[in-house]
C-alpha cells in the first residue's frame, strides 16, 4: 500500500481516512468564502447523490473522456491522484472506485472534507482539510491533479494554479476549470456583489438564492425566445435565446434547471452569490496560466459558463 506520508513535506496525523491541516485563512475574503461553503455543503449534504450523478457526466465532457471506462483507464495509470477542492468528496470517491490501485487524496478548505471522510470509506482514499493554495505537499509527487470548479474561489487563482502545477510528477496531468467572463452588465453586477455579499448573513444569502431561483423558474416558464442584436461594447452576442438565458448570460445569474429541481438550483445560486472569491477569465488568460507554468495544453473545452482543460507536465 502506498505511504501517503511520502506526499507531504511535514509529518501528518491520519485518523481513519481523515487528515487535518488547516481550517482558517488570514485573508478576509478567503475566510468568508470558506465559511459560506461550509454552510452550503453542510446544508446540502443530503442532496449529494443527485448532484453527483449530474456532475460525473459533466466531468467527462469537461475533461475530454468518452465515458467512465475511458476515465478509469486514464486514472489507473496514475499512482497518486489529488482532488483539489473536493467538496463533499463524491468525485474523489469516484476516482477511488475507478482506480482501486491508485491512491486518491481529496482536500477542501471547508467543513466538507470532514463530512466526506465520514461518508466514503475506501482503502485507497483519504480526505484532508486544508488550503489547496498551500497544500503542504512536496513538489513532483502527484500524477493527476483535478481542480474542478474550485480554483476561482481561492484568494489568488494564478498563484494557486502555479502551486498545484508544481505538485505534478513528470508527465503528470492537471485538469482545471475556471469561470468564463460574460457580458459587461453581468460582470459589473457580479463584481459589485463580491463585496456586498460580505454584509449579508447566511440566512440572507439563502433567501437571496431562493428569490433568484424563483425568478429563473418564472422566466423559464414563459417559454419564449428573443432575437438578440449584437452589442460588442457590452459583450452581448447576437443570437436567438430563451428569455431566461438572455437575462442569465447578460445581466444576472438566475439559475434554474427543471431536471435538477428546486433544491439543487437554489444550491447553485447560493454557490454563485455567496463567496467573496469568484474570479472569471477569458480563454487567453486561462491558457496563459498553463503556459507560464510550462504545461502543454492537451485538451480544451469551452461552454458559455466556463473553460476547462487538461495540461501536461512535459
Amino acid at each position: 500500500m502506498f505511504n501517503i506520508q511520502k506526499v507531504f513535506a511535514d509529518e501528518i496525523v491520519i485518523e481513519n481516512n481523515y487528515i487535518f491541516l488547516a481550517d482558517e485563512s488570514s485573508s478576509e475574503n478567503q475566510a468568508q468564502t470558506n465559511k459560506v461553503f461550509s454552510e452550503k455543503w453542510t446544508k446540502s449534504r443530503e442532496r449529494v447523490d443527485t448532484l453527483a450523478e449530474f456532475q460525473k457526466k459533466w466531468y467527462l465532457e469537461l475533461y475530454g473522456f468518452n465515458d467512465e471506462k475511458d476515465l478509469s483507464s486514464f486514472l489507473r495509470k496514475k499512482k497518486v491522484i489529488f482532488d483539489a477542492g473536493c467538496g463533499l468528496g463524491y468525485k474523489a470517491a469516484w476516482f477511488a472506485e475507478l482506480a482501486p490501485e491508485s491512491t486518491v487524496i481529496g482536500m477542501d478548505f471547508s467543513e466538507a472534507a470532514n463530512i466526506a471522510s465520514q461518508k466514503y470509506n475506501y482503502e485507497n482514499l483519504y480526505f484532508c482539510r486544508g488550503d489547496i493554495a498551500h497544500t503542504g505537499m512536496k513538489e513532483g509527487e502527484i500524477d493527476y491533479v483535478s481542480c474542478d470548479q474550485v480554483i476561482h474561489h481561492t484568494e489568488n487563482p494564478e498563484e494557486t494554479f502555479k502551486h498545484l502545477s508544481s505538485l505534478l510528477a513528470s508527465q503528470g496531468e492537471f485538469a482545471c476549470y475556471v469561470y468564463k467572463k460574460k457580458a459587461l452588465p453581468r460582470e459589473l453586477l457580479d463584481d459589485y456583489f463580491r463585496d456586498f455579499s460580505k454584509t449579508l448573513s447566511n440566512e440572507e444569502l439563502w433567501e437571496l438564492a431562493e428569490q433568484v431561483t424563483e425568478l429563473g423558474r418564472r422566466l423559464d416558464s414563459l417559454d419564449c425566445e428573443i432575437d438578440v442584436p449584437e452589442i460588442p461594447a457590452l459583450g452581448i452576442k447576437e443570437g436567438r435565446l430563451p428569455i431566461q438565458r438572455f437575462i442569465y448570460w447578460n445581466f444576472m445569474k438566475c439559475f434554474w434547471n427543471n431536471d435538477l429541481g428546486k433544491d439543487i438550483s437554489v444550491d447553485t445560486n447560493f454557490d454563485w452569490y455567496s463567496p467573496s472569491n469568484a474570479y472569471r477569465y477569458t480563454k487567453e488568460e486561462f491558457l496563459d496560466f498553463a503556459k507560464k507554468n510550462n504545461l502543454e495544453t492537451t485538451f480544451l473545452h469551452e461552454e458559455d459558463a466556463c473553460y476547462s482543460g487538461r495540461f501536461l507536465n512535459k
